[in-house]
Parts: structure tokens; sequence; C-alpha cells
């Protein structure tokens, strides 16, 4: 849907929400973009540049014989991610070889290659984004709180990484599997990346941590990396991270969002 202010999508299987997504108009350079930018500073990660919207990025490796005050093509590989107190800078690489500037790829351009049917929404017909349960999801995105049966997720976001804590009234072995499954399918559906945290119930035996484990795989598309549910009931996965997820385009900006 092509709405004002921003576009969104949503993936819906038997009529829910699996995966969704929002593209403000005003989000800057999308990942793909090949633009000019100004070389600012140098640091220890890299170069910093500004491009010609005012985004920073930093640009890793840095092209030799670019000094500062210079311009060089760049590609936007991560998009700037506003956190609390402070934003991560989008970050860059050099440009290939006769590469010509232009926009990355829009949301809808990016569900097209995959393949997937589509179906554009327009006002006047039936409100099917809704119809699957959007505003649920936004409620979700917003509060952090995620309801399954017998137990709930409580997602919080910090500048490390997101924080699943998993509850309910389920035995430990049991919940750490209910928990673990809606933990897969709730990053997925509110499209989280970077640094994941899962804390489950401790539980005393090897099989049910294992078992934990793989309905995780089973509810999160590939590709991710994953340590085993720890003694502890701990377990971390990373996502490739290239643009804000639902809840933190919210928590940046609650009013306009």
């Amino acid at each position: 849907e092509a709405g004002i202010g921003e576009a969104r999508a949503a993936l819906v299987a038997d009529g829910v929400i699996v995966e969704a997504a929002i593209e403000p108009d005003d989000e800057g350079p999308r990942v793909g973009a090949v633009l000019p930018a100004r070389l600012a500073a140098v640091i220890a990660a890299g170069g910093v540049t500004t491009t010609a919207d005012g985004t920073e990025a930093l640009l890793s490796p840095i092209p030799a014989g670019l000094s500062i005050g210079a311009t060089a093509l760049v590609e936007i590989t991560r998009m700037a991610i506003a956190e609390r107190g402070r934003a991560k800078r989008a970050l860059a690489r050099p440009a290939v070889a006769r590469a010509r500037p232009g926009p990355g790829p829009d949301l809808l351009a990016r569900i097209a290659a995959t393949g997937l049917p589509v179906r554009a929404l327009r006002a006047h017909e039936p409100d099917l984004l809704e119809a699957a349960g959007w505003s649920e999801l936004l409620d979700e995105a917003a509060r952090g709180e995620i309801a399954f049966p017998g137990g709930s997720l409580r997602l919080a976001l910090t500048p490390a990484m997101a924080l699943f804590d998993v509850d309910g009234t389920l035995g430990p072995a049991e919940l750490a599997i209910a928990g673990a499954a809606a933990a897969g399918r709730a990053i997925r559906r509110l499209g989280l990346g970077g640094s994941i945290g899962i804390d489950l119930p401790t539980t005393p035996d090897r099989a049910s941590r294992q078992a934990a484990s793989a309905v995780l795989d089973a509810a999160l598309p590939q590709p991710f990396e994953r340590t085993a549910v720890n003694g502890f009931g701990f377990l971390q996965l990373v996502r490739r991270r290239t643009r804000a997820s639902l809840p933190e385009l919210i928590a940046a900006d609650p009013a306009a969002a």
C-alpha cells in the first residue's frame, strides 16, 4: 500500500501477517543507493562521509588516495538507524568501478524481486492489511508485548541488541519450546535484525534445550547464525541488519509513527 508519507507491506499466509515492513518517504538513502559522498573525517573504523542530503555514512574501506574534503561514489549497505540518545550512522562501501549514481530499490521493488505475488491496495478497496491484523502488529511493535498460547514475550531494545524475555504458565521445558517458536515468529514479523537475545526458562535437560533451538530454526527463515541454548536458558542469534525494524521506527519518533 502506497500510503500518505509511507509505503506499507505485509506477507500474509492463511490470513495472518508473517512479515511486515514500513518505508517512510523521508527515510534517507536506501540500501543499494549509489551516490557521491564527501569524506569529512577519518576514524579507526573507517571514514565518515556526508551525502548531499546531510546523511552521515561510515565508509569502509577508504579508497586509496581519497583525502578529507574529497568526494567519491559510495554504495549504501545499511541505512541510518535511530537509537535513544544518538543514531547509528549509515554504512557504505566504495562503489564498484563504472557504477552509476541512483537510488536503491524501494519497498515495492524489493518485494517484486522475490517473485512472490504482489497485490496493490487502494484507498477505495477493503483494508486487507487491517483485516490481517495490522493494528495488532503495530501494537506489538510499540509496546513490546507479544502473547502466545500459554505465555508472552516482552521485547526490549538496547544499544547492543534486541532482547526477548519469555514468561508464562507452562512448565519450564514446554514454555521454553513455545517461547522460542514465538520469538522466531516475532523476529520475522517485526523485521528485527542485528544481534538478538532470547531469555528462555532454565531447563535441566539438554533435550528440551535442543528442542527449543529446533523450533526457532523452523520459525525463522535463514540466513541467520545462532548459539545453542545455554544452561541458563539464553540463546543469541544474529541476522543481517540493513534498516530499522518496526519497533525501532516507532521508538525513534512515536508521534510521527
